[in-house]
């Protein structure tokens, strides 16, 4: 059993650890409430803080590359004309035929040729004087033979020199071409032909021949050659 004095002393320090506990609780409800607030305000705060940031950042950026970008497609322009192709006109080649119903038609839609250069007036004289009273064909035929020597390897390489190779051609003298009646129908046909035969536009009929002769005459060299056709006056061979 306890005395008085016992008793008494045990209810003073209930009563004082009562009160220690009660200050003890209220400390830790008050230090509670308060961190939590200024946990709640901490936690506000740092994302509007972050976000602000995060904006001025952003808006930096896309300052940036804004400057970026337009400081890479910048573009320097410089006026230039504008030219409009113009439609290509494949030129004549040799050797190629045209298309055309005749012969008479080809030399009818023909352009007369102005001036001659030296090769083609050779080509179109030794048209018009071996054959200008003969058909377009014959014509044509004793054109395209001179073409033909030229090309030949076998003659001399140009117009003018298969026509003035000595002893070829009856009409030349002394190395020398006649004067020509350069007004006449016959030189402008003449000179039609010799357009046609140097471009290979139209096939003879004695395609490829390198020889011929007159008619009226019969040279001994005739028969070692290979005969290939006969127009009007003129014997054709190969």
């Amino acid at each position: 059993m306890f005395t008085a004095l016992e008793r008494t002393m045990m209810r003073r320090k209930v009563k004082s650890a009562s009160v220690f506990s009660l200050v003890a609780t209220l400390g830790v409800t008050l230090l509670g409430t308060d961190g939590s607030s200024a946990m709640a305000e901490a936690t506000v705060a740092m994302p509007e803080a972050a976000a602000a940031t995060t904006l001025e950042t952003l808006a930096a950026t896309d300052s940036n590359s804004v400057k970026s970008a337009n400081a890479g497609s910048t573009k320097t322009f410089i006026s230039q004309p504008v030219v409009q192709p113009l439609p290509v006109v494949e030129p004549a080649v040799a050797g190629t035929p045209r298309a055309g119903a005749s012969l008479a038609e080809l030399v009818a839609d023909e352009p007369v040729p102005g001036k001659l250069d030296e090769q083609l007036r050779c080509l179109a004289g030794a048209i018009y004087f071996e054959s200008k009273g003969e058909p377009l064909a014959g014509q044509l035929a004793v054109g395209r033979v001179i073409v033909a020597r030229a090309e030949s390897g076998r003659f001399p390489s140009s117009y003018c020199g298969v026509v003035y190779q000595r002893s070829q051609f009856s009409f030349v003298r002394g190395g020398k071409m006649p004067s020509i009646n350069t007004s006449s129908n016959a030189w402008q046909k003449a000179k039609k032909l010799a357009m046609i035969a140097h471009e290979g536009a139209w096939e003879s009929a004695a395609e490829g021949a390198l020889f011929f002769h007159a008619r009226y005459v019969s040279p001994r060299w005739k028969n070692r050659m290979t005969r290939l056709a006969q127009i009007d006056n003129h014997i054709f061979y190969r």
